[in-house]
């Protein structure tokens, strides 16, 4: 074998070098049928203009045209299709991990089938299928929890044996494998021809496409978009999509207001063959092999393989890079390590002739998801770009996504996971994204399990007592940039041990943060939580509550001093924002949100808010250091520290007070924890953060004081059925379906946003209840654990997705909260989700294939269960009394 790799190896290096070979490589350059040449002058003004025509812009095009939007102007800089779209491998996958990706690529699959009946231009459209191999358990449990979600979704998909493989694909080395995935509806097209059938469908329809126009910059005007700069003169317009793909950051920063897309280029591999003297058949299936990190694909009756290297090359960090992308420099040496895995894959491949070795820009994002919606700072600026390479199998879905966001001010579906706001301005650095993409790109292949961190671009964002946590065994993870802490490791812990730890069974933190949670319920945590969201809303006079009256749903007009637990709705009642808002004054409101609000809740309050100038609005999030005070001492340690009375007549549940703790003025405490349990959050100007902390710990001492993170919170909060905001709550959720009308106040005497709705679902009944299993035969040191994304069974019927889950240490068991939506056994349709629905059921949550029996539940627990139990006396029907 050793000697065949040389004897291809110097073969290939011969053609590389051979300028007669040169020649002979075919240069694949798409004509494009669609776009005049320069003559045509650019409209004076269009409603829409789309700059980048690769297969992002085109969907867009052709979406919004459908949509019966049809003054819309494309502009290309080079040719259409002929940047990162041209050289794409053209696989379209629908495997993916998050739901929102799996829908847009089922779409984009069920477009392009169908785009050359209806365009009349060859796509190049095969359903071949796909096979995901596993060398590992691991990797096969990652596979088997995306089929899980696959199936349910109604898209065929089976874990198969590595006999199977060989049958499906006689030529793969099977002897590695220990499973595989074969999804039979993925398939092959011709990505820069998809390209080019979107954009005839969208000049078909009314959109003008002009290419050799660059954009030089983005006009606005009041914070909106009013026009764009070609080298061929002003368009005027209301709504300016990016769509530039790698180019999209420089373009974002061209404008007069600046917007941020945090997206890196890095040289992307990939070789061609000739034909195999046996050709391969056209629907062979495309084969991924995650733990060699390369695919392979039937390329014209040869083969395809590119992958994702370990060491990956980033591209343009100065920002200098050619119109169009031409091919790159070849690397055979950099190309090895993936050359090497194909032929272990492929070893019949002695007479493999490659003809070129591809070597292309791809951009990649910091989270690994692409970049959808609108710039929270310039309204009508939509983006749609940084694909992770799998811009084909997303083109259509995102396409329609964001068409659909343009026409009716929101998508269909909840792609918060994808949204340009999930960033800010830190994400942007040319240095952390040069770093990060670095990172990004092997981890396309490396397995994800439960709860893993990116290492790079870290210790960003940290509070004041990063030091002092850190030395205290703090392990970090990263929240928008924030660092958090995930548990303390106690002395004598084998450090290295725990962060090499990862797995999708019982965890190494798990009597780490078992013992966390027991000091919450019986003693006095501190949780630094520093991270949160906090905006400082004020007025001269009544503007701030009438605004806020207007924009939130419960009633804020509470005496001064009170907490108000309130959702921030969208017309459609689903929550945009879930917050608490105290009442510092008759006219100065402080709102606390999650971490990763900080830039989407900003801009919704921004342009909603009145533009008036005795109105104002302030982000505090870095003034304040927040330390989270949790368990029945909390009381104790806060009454010393500051010598006032902390009694309930004196400070009642949702209170606010602004109090001295040691010799630290000015700190705002608040008897609320944000999981049901009880202690007091404490909001302390940074300059007196250190000091604070160390009063706290030394006075708590005596009560058995100790550190806890984000794990030990997690848990409490589950086991007490709160629900968190981006994993729990979204959009497409409302306060009636998760169990939280008493956080509305349909009759507060004045009009809020999502009244309509909500009281729409008050009369009608709710499609989809928020839910609390518990899950019973699941034994939690052998069996998988839950995370999140599990199908939910109901007597056997797909009915939901688990949201979030975590082990309760109370109850000894695993508790998950998910919705439960009901359908018509018959018809499909959606119908209300009753009390009794989910009362008389027989539930089983999909664990990567195994199913477990859970217990369903509306309501937390009572006290009664507060107190640890044995697994055997806790009767199971004590589950049924509140």
């Amino acid at each position: 074998a050793a000697g065949m790799f040389l004897r291809l190896l110097s073969d290939v290096r011969w053609q590389a070098t051979n300028p007669k070979w040169r020649r002979m490589t075919c240069s694949r350059r798409s004509t494009s049928s669609t776009a005049e040449p320069h003559p045509v002058s650019l409209p004076a003004q269009a409603q829409v203009v789309i700059c980048g025509g690769g297969i992002m812009g085109t969907s867009v095009a052709y979406h919004l045209s459908k949509m019966g939007w049809k003054d819309i102007v494309l502009l290309e800089q080079g040719r259409l299709a002929a940047g990162t779209t041209r050289f794409c491998a053209g696989i379209v996958s629908t495997a993916r991990h998050i739901s929102i990706e799996l829908k847009m690529a089922d779409y984009s699959n069920k477009l392009y089938q169908q785009l050359e009946q209806e365009t009349g231009v060859k796509t190049g459209y095969v359903k071949t299928g796909s096979i995901s191999l596993a060398q590992t358990q691991d990797r096969l449990i990652s596979l088997k929890r995306i089929a899980s979600s696959l199936n349910v979704m109604g898209i065929p998909c089976e874990i198969i044996t590595p006999k199977q493989v060989a049958q499906l694909h006689p030529l793969i080395n099977i002897h590695d494998l220990v499973g595989a995935m074969y999804v039979p509806e993925d398939a092959l097209v011709s990505s820069a021809n998809v390209s080019l059938a979107l954009a005839t469908a969208a000049s078909r329809n009314g959109v003008q496409i002009h290419e050799r126009t660059s954009v030089s910059h983005v006009s606005v005007q009041k914070g909106r978009v009013t026009g764009v700069e070609t080298d061929r003169g002003q368009i005027q317009c209301q709504y300016f999509v990016n769509c530039a793909g790698q180019w999209a950051y420089e373009l974002g920063h061209s404008g007069e207001e600046s917007v941020n897309i945090p997206l890196h280029a890095c040289e992307h591999f990939y070789l061609l063959t000739h034909p195999l003297k046996e050709p391969l058949a056209s629907n062979l299936p495309t084969i991924v092999d995650p733990d060699g990190r390369i695919y392979i694909r039937n390329w014209q009756g040869g083969i395809l393989s590119g992958g994702f290297e370990k060491n990956p090359k980033p591209l343009f960090t100065e920002g200098r890079n050619q119109l169009e992308i031409q091919n790159l420099q070849e690397d055979w040496d950099h190309f090895e390590p993936l050359l090497s895995a194909l032929l272990r894959r492929m070893p019949d491949l002695e007479a493999l002739q490659i003809m070129q070795l591809v070597n292309c820009p791809e951009s990649f994002t910091p989270d690994m998801r692409c970049i959808l919606g609108e710039s929270p700072t310039v309204r009508g600026y939509f983006v749609l770009a940084g694909m992770n390479s799998a811009g084909i199998s997303y083109g259509g879905g995102a396409g329609k996504y964001l068409a659909e966001w343009m026409v009716n001010g929101y998508p269909s579906e909840n792609v918060w996971p994808l949204d340009l706001k999930r960033f800010g301005t830190l994400q942007s650095s040319r240095t952390f994204l040069r770093h990060r993409v670095m990172e990004v790109m092997p981890l396309m292949c490396d397995l994800k399990v439960p709860r893993w961190d990116f290492q790079t671009g870290r210790q960003l964002r940290t509070s004041p007592l990063y030091d002092r946590l850190d030395a205290q065994g703090a392990r970090w993870m990263e929240k928008h940039g924030f660092e958090r802490v995930k548990y303390f490791v106690p002395p004598g812990k084998d450090l290295l041990d725990l962060d090499q730890s990862k797995t999708f069974y019982k965890p190494d933190w798990f009597d780490i943060v078992g013992s966390e949670v027991k000091c919450c319920k019986e003693a006095v945590c501190v949780i630094d939580m520093s991270s949160f969201t906090k905006f400082e809303i004020s007025s001269t006079g009544d503007q701030a509550l009438e605004s806020l009256q207007y924009l939130f749903s419960n009633d804020l007009d509470v005496p001064v001093g009170h907490v108000v637990h309130t959702g921030m709705l969208n017309e459609k009642g689903g929550y945009e924002n879930d917050c608490s808002i105290a009442r510092l004054s008759k006219r100065s409101f402080f709102m606390i949100s999650p971490t990763d609000q900080q830039v989407h809740c900003w801009a919704w309050l921004k342009n909603r808010l009145p533009d008036d100038s005795n109105l104002t609005m302030e982000d505090v999030t870095w003034k304040y250091t927040a330390l989270n005070l949790i368990g029945p001492r909390a009381v104790d340690v806060l009454s010393e520290l500051s010598y006032a009375p902390i009694t309930p007549e004196h400070f009642p549940s949702l209170f606010c007070k602004e109090m001295s703790v040691g010799y630290a003025n000015g700190i705002r405490v608040m008897s609320i924890t944000h999981t049901g349990e009880p202690g007091f959050m404490l909001y302390i100007p940074i300059e007196y953060a250190l000091h604070v902390y160390n009063e706290v710990m030394n006075m708590g001492q005596k009560y058995g004081i100790r550190n806890a993170g984000y794990y030990a919170l997690r848990s409490l909060r589950i086991e007490k059925f709160f629900a968190f905001w981006g994993q729990d709550l979204d959009a497409f959720t409302t306060p009636m379906e998760c169990g939280r009308e008493f956080q509305v106040k349909l009759e507060k005497g004045m009009q809020f946003v999502g009244q309509e709705a909500l009281l729409e679902q008050k009369q009608n009944g709710v499609y989809k209840r928020f839910t609390m299993f518990i899950l019973e035969d699941h034994d939690t040191d052998m069996d998988l654990w839950p995370w999140w994304g599990e199908p939910i069974f109901r007597n056997g019927r797909y009915v939901g997705k688990t949201t979030s889950s975590a082990y309760s240490y109370t109850l000894e068991r695993h508790v998950c909260l998910g919705f439960v939506q009901h359908f018509d056994e018959k018809t499909g349709e959606e119908l209300v989700v009753t009390t009794d629905f989910i009362n008389q059921g027989e539930y089983e949550i999909d664990i990567a294939g195994q199913r477990f029996q859970a217990k369903a539940k509306l309501y937390p627990f009572s006290s009664l269960f507060t107190h640890r139990r044995r697994k055997d006396e806790v009767e199971l029907s004590g589950y049924q009394r509140e």
